[in-house]
């Protein structure tokens, strides 16, 4: 009565189990590592409060924008992508694991509050809008094998294009993961400020701030940073995307669906300095000794669970219907929605 579908969506998705949970799953530092850096819930605030900004710049659904940022990692696993790689290994002869499915699985199946239907009983646009989170997809076995087969009822079309809302979404998820992921890793000091430099838009950045390059001010400056690196990518977003909105001239949603090319982009130059960041993240963050030393003990902790609790599901998960889905699915789910903290106790009892 007093909110509109999507504000409903939101408050869904913020009042669910499996959201609260993304408050002890990993960004990239495992959750035990430290207060300060990033979890699953902050990545979704902060990717959130991005595209709600570029949602009332375009005059789109501010709230459709944000409900699918706060949603789009519902389906992350404990120990981020290691985890998920991990998990999709032990599930690899029962229809595998993916995230981004799975967080389809766990708004449609697996929170259960109501009454009179499983799921969140969310809009078809939140659903598109989620199934899409990465673009169209053209291939739909591993959806079909993982959440059934029509469970969308015919009403989504997996190959057409996505919404503006979604590709906010989508975009607003590289800037934060991005931009955060680097002021996480020189915090943790696996990387200088002064190894940025080799990346053009980040050396111009820093130049601005020569200046204030001391030891006393490192903290602030790096905060400065961050934000002037977050503010070139969105003025290229919004620069890019109305000159595609422009020369595309969509009418309604359905253009936007039968649209052939994303119209929420970087520029050339922005997405050149896109892979930039990301392959300098991989290099010197993620592959780090410190990280993969982590990375490589919640992969032990996810085989050794899913293995041992498969053997007696019913001692872990209790008076789980088994009926309705295989036992390793079953078991994917519960090992799914697990925390780093609850994971890393249940395998402490029974290594």
């Amino acid at each position: 009565m007093f909110r509109s579908p999507y504000q409903r969506d939101r408050d869904r998705i913020i009042h669910s189990t499996a959201f609260r949970r993304l408050k002890h799953k990993t960004q990239v530092f495992v959750n035990t590592s430290g207060d300060h850096y990033r979890t699953r819930i902050t990545h979704s605030l902060e990717v959130a409060q991005i595209a709600r900004t570029l949602g009332r710049i375009f005059n789109l659904n501010e709230d459709l924008c944000e409900t699918l940022s706060l949603a789009h990692d519902l389906g992350h696993p404990p120990f981020g992508h290691a985890g998920e790689n991990s998990l999709n290994r032990c599930m690899i002869n029962y229809g595998g694991f993916d995230h981004n499915i799975q967080t389809l699985r766990v708004i449609t199946i697996l929170e259960n509050k109501y009454y009179n239907f499983r799921g969140l009983n969310l809009c078809i646009e939140t659903l598109d809008g989620l199934v899409k989170h990465n673009g169209p997809v053209k291939k739909k076995l591993k959806y079909e094998s993982i959440l059934g087969k029509d469970i969308f009822k015919n009403k989504i079309i997996f190959s057409n294009n996505s919404s503006l809302e979604s590709q906010i979404s989508s975009i607003s998820d590289d800037i934060a993961y991005n931009s955060h992921d680097l002021e996480d890793g020189l915090r943790a000091q696996l990387f200088r400020i002064e190894d940025l430099k080799s990346i053009p838009i980040i050396s111009n950045i820093i130049n601005k701030h020569k200046k204030n390059l001391n030891k006393n001010k490192n903290d602030l400056l790096l905060r400065q940073i961050i934000r002037s690196i977050i503010d070139e990518m969105v003025k290229d977003v919004i620069s890019e995307t109305k000159k595609n909105i422009k020369l595309v001239n969509p009418k309604n949603i359905n253009d936007i669906y039968r649209s052939k090319v994303k119209l929420v982009t970087f520029s050339k130059k922005m997405l050149n300095f896109d892979k930039e960041i990301k392959s300098f993240l991989r290099d010197n963050m993620y592959l780090h000794e410190t990280v993969l030393k982590r990375t490589r003990q919640g992969k032990k902790i996810i085989n050794k669970l899913f293995k041992t609790i498969c053997k007696k599901p019913k001692k872990f998960i209790g008076n789980k219907n088994f009926t309705r889905i295989t036992k390793e699915r079953c078991v994917c789910d519960y090992i799914a929605g697990m925390t780093d903290r609850f994971a890393i106790n249940l395998y402490n009892t029974i290594k």
